[in-house]
This record gives structure tokens, sequence and C-alpha cells, in this order.
């Protein structure tokens, strides 16, 4: 009986001991397995569309950043871009002709009002000329259809004069003598009628070119009346010439600005790497056509990865930032890395779930929440980049 009490005694002796040595070791020190490697995930998308000609990385490829992931087809691009710097050139030269109109029309506006002046002074005067040559006109044309009035009188006469001569000439009574006389001045008397008909039609052209004159007379004198108003308004014309100017200089700057977008929309076809990371979940091939912002493939730096654990609120009394770590991977048969507290989350991990729990219902069942902790890992460690994102961890924090 006796041994067996020893035995017993023996057996609780060593459980005291080893729950002793337990505590011992684990005392000042937080433990959980509800933990995972972590690292940024870098999304890549196209920022223009178009068709995919070329994807020179796949999927678990590291790259470097500034790698070539996409080419887009780029023809589109290039005509846009060759369009607005033609629209930019054909803006900067009517920003050149503007500013070239400013002081010219300055310069030309000061004398603009005395030369109009002078001008509407010589339409006054040609109007004057053109009205007096006018009046000449009217009488040398009443002079000769006088003149042929008194001609017609003169030739019917005559004609009168051949016809008794005719006569007489056949009794005898006249000489062959007088009746040639008498035919002859007839003729003449009708040339003379015909040199004044063809005086009369003179005079009447000579009418017409004097009336066209005053007629042209006047227009001057009323371009000229516009052209004083205009040259009054000098001023505002030169204002006028400056806002154009600066709206050419607008232009400019609108056409300078899609020139720059033309630029970046061609520079964009080709899609490089923002950081260096290992491509994943790439999405794209050649002949795809993609639109702006459709995902192609996620980058994920391996050299920045870092432990998210996700501790209970319990255990979160001792523990502060900068706190020795050390984190136990699954995958690698729990081998050993260090690290320390980088950071605590400002609320529980269900506060930021896509639909937090609702307490206030009445059937409230009290939960221990865990509040996740951000460990990073000591330089050097993982210079073969072993760590993944999503793997398993046990990470210890040592709390004293």
């Amino acid at each position: 009986m006796s041994g067996r009490i020893r035995i017993l005694v023996g057996v609780a002796v060593l459980a005291g001991l080893g729950v002793g040595a337990w505590f011992y070791l684990t005392r000042n020190r937080e433990s959980t397995d509800d933990a995972q490697v972590d690292a940024h995930v870098t999304p890549v998308a196209a920022r223009v569309g178009g068709t995919v000609l070329r994807v020179p990385v796949a999927d678990n490829q590291p790259v470097e950043a500034g790698t070539v992931l996409v080419e887009i087809d780029p023809r589109e691009y290039q005509i846009a871009l060759d369009r607005a710097r033609a629209e930019l050139a054909n803006a900067e030269a009517e920003l050149t002709a503007a500013n070239a109109n400013v002081p010219i029309t300055a310069t030309s506006t000061s004398s603009g009002v005395a030369t109009a002046h002078s001008g509407v002074e010589q339409a006054l005067s040609l109007a004057e000329e053109a009205q007096h040559n006018l009046d000449a006109a009217e009488a040398r044309l009443t002079t000769a259809r006088a003149k042929v009035t008194g001609e017609e009188a003169t030739a019917s006469r005559d004609e009168r004069d051949v016809a008794r001569l005719k006569g007489l000439l056949a009794k005898d009574e006249v000489s062959q003598q007088q009746y040639d006389a008498a035919v002859a001045q007839a003729d003449s008397s009708k040339a003379d009628v015909a040199v004044a008909r063809s005086q009369v039609h003179e005079a009447e052209f000579a009418l017409q070119v004097a009336r066209s004159r005053l007629g042209q007379s006047k227009v001057a004198q009323q371009v000229a009346g516009a052209d004083l108003k205009t040259a009054e308004t000098a001023p505002e014309q030169v204002v006028a010439i400056k806002a154009r100017a600066q709206s050419s200089l607008a232009r400019v700057k609108q056409a300078q600005a899609a020139v720059g977008r033309a630029e970046l929309d061609l520079e964009r076809t080709t899609v490089k790497a923002s950081i260096k990371g290992v491509v994943s979940r790439k999405s794209v091939e050649p002949g795809q056509v993609i639109q702006p912002g459709q995902p192609l493939m996620t980058l994920i730096p391996l050299e920045q990865v870092w432990i998210t654990a996700n501790f209970k609120e319990t255990q979160l009394e001792d523990m502060r930032v900068g706190q020795r770590v050390t984190v136990d991977v699954d995958a690698y048969g729990g081998r050993e890395f260090n690290g320390k507290v980088d950071s605590i989350a400002a609320a529980t991990g269900s506060r930021f779930s896509l639909l937090p729990p609702e307490n206030a219902t009445g059937n409230f069942v009290k939960v221990v929440q865990r509040v996740p902790v951000k460990i990073v890992l000591d330089a050097g460690q993982d210079a073969d980049h072993l760590l993944r994102p999503g793997m398993s961890v046990t990470p210890t924090v040592y709390t004293r």
C-alpha cells in the first residue's frame, strides 16, 4: 500500500513539475495558429484599349520593375498623336499671325482716321466732277439732237429741190449742171444728217458714261464714309485683335494638352511592371481585345512579405509594438523566422467583414474576438523567397 502511495505521489510531483515547467516556459509569451503570410497584391490593368500584340511574360515568372508585360496595337494611337500634332502646328501658326497683327493693327489704325477723312474729301470732289461732266454731257446731247433736227430739215428741203429740178430738166427748163448741183447738195445734206445722228449717239454714250461715273463716285463716297466710321472704331479694333490673339493662345494650349494626352495614350500601349515581383493570375493572351481598366494579371513582390496574426482579444493585454516574435512556418517543417510586432489593427477582424455581426437582436452570445496583428520579419531571413502569401504560420510574441 505504501508503494502505491509513493508511486501516486511521484506521479503527482512529476505532473506538478511538468505543469510548472510549462507555465514557466510559456509565461510572458502569446501564440496563435490563426496566422498566415501576407504580401501586397498589385493588379495590373490596361489604361487604354485595343488588340493585344504580345504578352512576353508567363505565370509565376519573376520580373523587374520596368519589364514589358503586355504590348497593345499602337497604330490607332499613333494616328491620334499625328492628328493632335498637326492641330497644334495649325494653332501655333494662327497664334503667330494673330500676334503679328496686333502691332500692325495698332500702327495702321493710328493713321486710318486721317486717311479716311482724305478719302471722303476725294470722293466728294470726284462726285462734284462727275456731276459737272453729267451736266455737260446732257447739254451736248441736247445740242446734237437739235443739230439732227436742223440737218434733217435741210436734207428734206434738198430732196424736194432735186425732185422739182428733175421735172424741169425733163422739159429742158433747167440745165443739167443745175440738176447735178442740186443732187450733190441733197447727198451732202444726207451725209450731214448721218454725221449729226452719230454725234447724238456719241453724246448719248458720253451721257451714260457720265451717269455711271456719277454713280461710282456716289458709291465711293458711301465707301469712304463707311471707312471713316470704321477708322473711328480703331481702339475697338485693337482690342478685338488682342482678344483674337489671346483666343489663339488658348487654342495652342488646348492643342498642346491634346498632344500630351495622345503621347500618354501611345506610351500606355506598352504595359510595364511598376514594381519588382512575380507574375500571377495572368488572364491576357495575344489577339485578345481588351478595354481600359481591364485586369490583365497581378504582381506580388515577395521581397515585402509580412505575417498577419489574428490573436484573441484576451491575448493583447501585454502586447506592444516592437516586441520580439518567432514565427514557425508549417510548410517548411516548423522552420523558425524572427521578427517583431509592427502594428495592431484598429478594429477586430469581424468589423472588416462584408456583413459585420449585429448584436442588438436580443440574442447576444459573447464570442471572443480576434484582432489582426501585423508582424514584420527581420531582414535577410528569406533570401530565396520561400514565404508565399497565404502560407500558414504559428507566431509567438514575447511580451516581456
